[in-house]
């Protein structure tokens, strides 16, 4: 009788699972679920505010008029031969912004959805990786605004300044995922560490600041090696300083993408990932009772 009734269920929910366990065909079932939380996070977000998606644009427009006035004009930081400065910065700050939105997002998962973990069953990691597929949208938009000032420079001021996109730019992509699969990961890692460490909520944003002056954001790699040679691999074997570098050269055709940097970035951002995966997995299955 009990074999006859065992034998009826789809699955069972238990917390008694191994460290590496990941039902990827559980996550199937719940491809619907993704897609309504995407959907909550883009409607909700500026659903009250008078401006809504434009803030999309006015963030990266601004920062980059800011890091053009006070690290390129004030501090006289170059931008490679023949790229605007503006748009230099505006190429840095649109692919930095959705690897920051990633981990930012994903850093408070439990602490924000702690209600909702405690009242139905899903696979929670479903929760961080809607975040990460809504801020497409914000990157796509902002990759649109990037393209308009890039054909502005390229057609109406060639004369004074030469950019042209690089072929290695088909492989973009490629570099999107990555940011997405580094910030996921740092962010799953992080949110896990919050169910006992609250403070370290509070260091995530002054974290993120610190790591993009670190992240060859607002200068070239090439800059800070001449200038501090000996912190250079600080900047050197950051991914996401790599990714960042390896767009701008995409776009502006200057430079050469190092293929050896770019396979440590994939690997680096491949394998934080899965840690964050498996340390989030491995917190779920008790984080009701810390948090």
């Amino acid at each position: 009788m009990n074999t006859d009734i065992e034998d009826d269920w789809l699955y069972t929910i238990s917390s008694k699972r191994k460290l590496i366990d990941f039902n990827f065909n559980e996550f199937w079932q719940y491809k619907d679920l993704l897609f309504l939380f995407v959907k909550r996070d883009i409607i909700t977000l500026y659903k009250q505010t008078i401006l809504g998606p434009l803030w999309y644009l006015l963030q990266p427009l601004f920062t980059s008029l800011i890091f053009t006035l006070i690290f390129n004009n004030l501090a006289d930081i170059p931008t490679g031969e023949g790229v605007p400065n503006f748009l230099f910065n505006l190429a840095g700050i649109t692919s930095w912004n959705y690897f920051k939105d990633c981990l930012v997002g994903t850093s408070e998962t439990f602490k924000k959805n702690e209600k909702i973990f405690g009242k139905v069953y899903f696979p929670r990691v479903i929760m961080p990786m809607s975040v990460v597929v809504s801020n497409l949208l914000k990157f796509g938009i902002q990759i649109g605004v990037f393209i308009g000032f890039y054909v502005y420079f390229v057609w109406f001021t060639s004369k004074s300044y030469n950019v042209s996109p690089n072929f290695d730019l088909v492989f973009s992509p490629v570099l999107v995922l990555l940011m997405a699969l580094l910030g996921l990961g740092l962010g799953m890692i992080i949110s896990s560490m919050t169910t006992k460490y609250r403070d370290l909520t509070f260091l995530v944003q002054f974290g993120v600041q610190l790591l993009m002056y670190g992240s060859a954001v607002m200068y070239p790699m090439s800059y800070f090696k001449e200038k501090l040679p000996t912190y250079y691999w600080l900047i050197e074997w950051n991914p996401i300083a790599i990714i960042v570098e390896a767009f701008r050269t995409m776009v502006f055709g200057t430079g050469e993408l190092n293929s050896f940097k770019l396979i440590y970035a994939a690997i680096s951002s491949c394998f934080i990932f899965l840690i964050g995966l498996v340390i989030f997995n491995k917190t779920e299955k008790s984080f009701i009772d810390t948090i």
